[in-house]
């Protein structure tokens, strides 16, 4: 049961209200829920296993979320960097929250290896490359994800 605001415009929030539908907006595959978090694989998979975690409250800010929220929030962010080390193996994730393009607050977490591009610098946003083809290929990460988030 959803308690809070859910913006009809917002891919996260409709994440939320239609659960059985695996793509989010043009944008992402729906990984699934954690209590406080939404987890979406991003289209963009020049780094693969790039994935977004989305605050369940539509808010822009962490500003927006109280003390307990945002402690439980990011406590699943790490949650789901460990899924990514396990399953990856990256030598780092890059985090990005930038949210000048959308309102609802969520963070990319990028696995990124010594010697691939971009190690070293920021990562693109979006590049335009898709290195995952098709749903099936999407699952499989998906479905690798919440067997280690237990969701």
């Amino acid at each position: 049961m959803v308690d809070h605001y859910l913006d009809p415009d917002c891919g996260y929030c409709q994440a939320q209200a239609h659960p059985d539908e695996k793509h989010v907006g043009d944008f992402g595959y729906l990984v699934g829920e954690l209590p406080n978090s939404v987890v979406v694989i991003f289209n963009e998979q020049s780094h693969p296993g790039r994935v977004i975690v989305a605050n369940k409250k539509h808010v822009s800010e962490m500003v927006d979320l109280t003390d307990d929220e945002r402690n439980a929030y990011f406590a699943e962010v790490n949650q789901v960097a460990k899924a990514l080390h396990k399953l990856f193996n990256p030598d780092k994730i890059n985090y990005g929250a930038y949210g000048d393009g959308g309102s609802h607050l969520h963070f990319h977490l990028v696995p990124k290896y010594e010697g691939q591009a971009e190690w070293g610098k920021p990562f693109a946003m979006n590049p335009g490359v898709t290195h995952l083809a098709g749903d099936e290929a999407y699952e499989k990460v998906a479905s690798d994800l919440r067997a280690e988030l237990g969701i």
